[in-house]
């Protein structure tokens, strides 16, 4: 069956599914096989819950027992060389043939090390003032996330908004390859997946793979002129068409935080706009300006576009504020790297509190160069004036033993370690497990402090938060 045929049936279906547990009725069901999982084995489930096809691999065991089944079943089942590639080109053919008024829809496409998600749903916002807008739903980023983004793309989408996440090189290759972005934007190159990627020029190499299709498509690029790096690879490429924002390029300016206005507030002095977000933190500055740029290159008002940003409320433990009633949390758990971990420390620092604590998790992914890194953050720690820190994990337990922070007799029966140097001279206290942690404050309550949590998805801190 060719993409065209199977776009006939996709077009005849209320949706697609990979997940045989969620149908609802009348899907186009994908048998994708990952490490854990084969969707093959779930595709007869689905269409006996309702799926109208089953896309499945024709090496399968799926595809093996067709011929014993009825005609009328068995043509239910769509025998493909390998799933996931074809669900990209049915993806890719879906966004190549939608048309908005006779010309072709446009989609902006975005990556970077931090800030991806943040920016992608503030640009969403921003443009939702003029445009009906499809964007990546949560996190869903990656090779199996972008195609889906795609195919939720209907007859009222007029622009999309696709985020691309990559931890290995040629990632970002692939997805584009995919999406087909008109316009590009990076929001920054740090260290992050250092172990797929291997250095930070590994990073810059990947994130790149953006700015080369963009350069070769002739489109343009959304450009953070305030930033170096960017910059850098910006020149590199000479024929690359950019749009440059940025808060010194744009004149704008951070206001003090303080218990008043705890939140994010940038002044846009030519035009004297204040914009007064709900967001944590000044690394979400950049954000804030990419999506105020996108908005005015697409005719959003800069005063519409302030409200729209004002109006978002960040969610998932990313950039929040929250009051528990005896605590209050600066929640930045969803992940972690060197560049985001150092950017939210540095901000806490100049937070205005009385009593501070911070809990850090594990930073996952940084291959050789982890216990470095995690020595690294414990030296900021060091210079931070902190009453309480808390660490979880493997890793900061190898940095702080290596600096001498914490010695092997310090094991407590909770497995919790003690030592006595961090921030200040005063203790820290490293857990195993965010769960451990958690346990912990259940007997230790802590109040009246204003809390930083942070750490990378798979060490969970939000289970810390439950507690406080």
């Amino acid at each position: 069956m060719n993409i065209q045929e199977l776009y006939k049936i996709f077009k005849s279906c209320s949706g697609v599914a990979t997940d045989s547990r969620k149908i609802s009725g009348g899907e186009l069901f994908f048998a994708l096989k990952g490490e854990n999982f084969d969707g093959n084995a779930y595709a007869a489930a689905a269409i006996e819950s309702g799926a109208a096809y089953a896309v499945i691999d024709s090496k399968s065991e799926a595809a093996a027992a067709l011929p014993a089944m009825d005609r009328d079943k068995a043509s239910r089942f769509i025998p493909v060389e390998d799933t996931l590639r074809t669900l990209q080109e049915l993806a890719r053919w879906h966004r190549s043939t939608t048309f908005v008024n006779g010309k072709p829809l446009t989609v902006i496409g975005l990556t970077g090390t931090n800030g991806k998600t943040t920016t992608k749903e503030l640009i969403k916002a921003v443009l939702s003032v003029r445009y009906r807008v499809t964007a990546t739903e949560g996190n869903l980023n990656n090779s199996i996330g972008v195609p889906l983004s795609l195919l939720k793309i209907d007859g009222n989408t007029e622009m999309a908004v696709i985020e691309m996440g990559a931890s290995h090189p040629g990632d970002i290759k692939e997805l584009v390859s995919v999406c087909l972005p008109n316009f590009g934007l990076i929001t920054n190159v740090g260290k992050g997946h250092l172990l797929g990627f291997g250095s930070f020029e590994g990073v810059k190499k990947a994130k790149g793979e953006l700015y080369d299709y963009i350069q070769r498509t002739a489109d343009k690029v959304f450009l953070n002129a305030d930033d170096p790096v960017l910059r850098e690879m910006a020149s590199e490429r000479p024929d690359l068409q950019t749009i440059p924002y940025g808060l010194h390029h744009q004149g704008a300016e951070i206001l003090t935080a303080d218990p008043a206005h705890p939140y994010l507030r940038i002044l846009l002095k030519d035009e004297n706009l204040e914009i007064d977000t709900r967001l944590i933190g000044s690394y979400n500055a950049a954000n804030v300006m990419a999506a105020m740029a996108v908005g005015q290159y697409f005719g959003i008002p800069h005063t519409d576009a302030a409200k729209a940003i004002e109006a978002y409320t960040p969610v998932n433990n990313r950039s929040q504020l929250v009051h528990t009633g005896r605590n209050t949390l600066i929640i930045d758990a969803y992940n972690a790297n060197p560049t985001s971990m150092a950017a939210a420390l540095e901000n806490f620092a100049s937070t205005s509190a009385e009593h501070k604590t911070v809990m850090l998790g594990d930073m996952l992914e940084l291959g050789t160069e982890s216990i470095a890194e995690h020595e690294k953050v414990l030296e900021l720690l060091h210079r931070m004036e902190v009453e309480h820190a808390y660490l979880v994990g493997d890793e900061f337990r190898k940095a702080a033993e290596k600096l001498g922070l914490i010695s092997g007799e310090d094991v407590k029966r909770d497995g919790s370690r003690s030592g006595t140097k961090s921030a200040s001279d005063g203790c820290i206290i490293l857990f195993p497990t965010s769960q451990a942690l958690a346990d912990y404050l259940s007997e230790h309550p802590l109040s009246g402090s204003t809390v930083l949590i942070k750490g990378s998805r798979g060490i969970r801190m939000e289970n810390v938060t439950v507690v406080l």
